[in-house]
């Protein structure tokens, strides 16, 4: 079973091309959709144990925990350090199910895998990227989106140039969703030989 890293920068499109690979008929497992059901469940006592007053009705708020954890590197931290191995096991889970189930190929999406050290548990990384005054226009749009909030995930991220660098595989979403999506089935038979279609 072939494990893809599906990641990208803040604005570049991932979501959207990690449903593109679930309509390839690709398993794909969402960190962030991971961490929204963590957040309602096992992390939510562990989150509001560690940052008193950030859970509503056994429920993270992310509005109140991102008050106390942004521009707090220690804070981040902390938080991280509760929130991954969770993530993880959770990813852990989702291969070992799909390994046994004989699926060719699998997605990781994984938002911070330059950042996390996530490189080396997939084998072929898949970088999502767009010009920047793209992502920069798609990230504003956002509700609750400063230039400042961008401008220090973005100092957060690794630079989307160096993830290129490391790239197996690029899918530009400023050509449109169309190229995106012809990137990514070439990606898929590439990879299976068609298996994950036929």
């Amino acid at each position: 079973m072939i494990v893809l890293g599906l990641t990208g920068s803040i604005g570049m499109g991932k979501s959207t091309t990690a449903k593109m690979f679930t309509d390839a008929g690709v398993p794909v497992h969402d960190s962030d959709e991971t961490v929204h059901r963590l957040y309602s469940g096992k992390a939510a006592p562990l989150v509001e144990a560690a940052f008193p007053g950030t859970t509503k009705a056994g429920v993270v708020d992310r509005a109140r925990l991102a008050e106390k954890v942004l521009g707090d590197p220690a804070a981040l931290k902390k938080l991280e350090a509760i929130i991954h191995p969770l993530v993880r096991a959770d990813a852990d889970a989702f291969l070992g199910l799909h390994r046994a189930a004989g699926a060719p190929i699998v997605v990781l999406d994984i938002p911070l895998l330059f950042e996390t050290g996530g490189r080396n548990r997939v084998d072929k990384v898949v970088v999502v990227t767009a010009p920047a005054e793209v992502q920069r226009a798609r990230v504003l749009a956002r509700p609750g989106m400063s230039a400042a909030k961008f401008e220090a995930i973005l100092a957060k991220q690794v630079q989307d140039t160096e993830k290129r660098r490391q790239a197996d595989f690029i899918v530009d979403t400023g050509q449109g969703f169309d190229a995106a999506r012809r990137a990514v089935e070439a990606i898929v038979s590439e990879l299976t030989g068609d298996k994950a279609r036929s």
